[in-house]
């Protein structure tokens, strides 16, 4: 999926800034586990907001789950979302 795309489907999505707010209060975490879970967590987020057909979403799961390239996508998204969560978290310094 190009650039172009993905940023359409994401304006044209449901999620509303004061919804955002409701599920996400902080990126603050007290652990860097807990820190890549709420980076799993946006990931999925991302994923479920951009196809709101939740027939489509969970119908085309067996077609990715099986492919190589969906695979290390989405784990890059992950990694994306973790080093956010890092730097909010000053990489978990005291």
């Amino acid at each position: 999926m190009t650039t172009l795309i993905f940023l359409a489907l994401l304006l044209n999505s449901p999620l509303h800034a004061e919804e955002a707010e409701s599920w996400l209060p902080s990126l603050q975490t007290q652990t860097p586990e807990e820190g890549f879970q709420l980076a799993l967590t946006l990931a999925r987020k991302g994923v479920t907001e951009t196809q709101g057909d939740p027939e489509v979403l969970h119908g085309e799961r067996p077609k990715y789950s099986q492919d190589a390239e969906s695979l290390i996508a989405a784990s890059q998204v992950v990694a994306t979302h973790f080093q956010t969560i890092a730097a909010a978290n000053d990489y978990w310094r005291d």
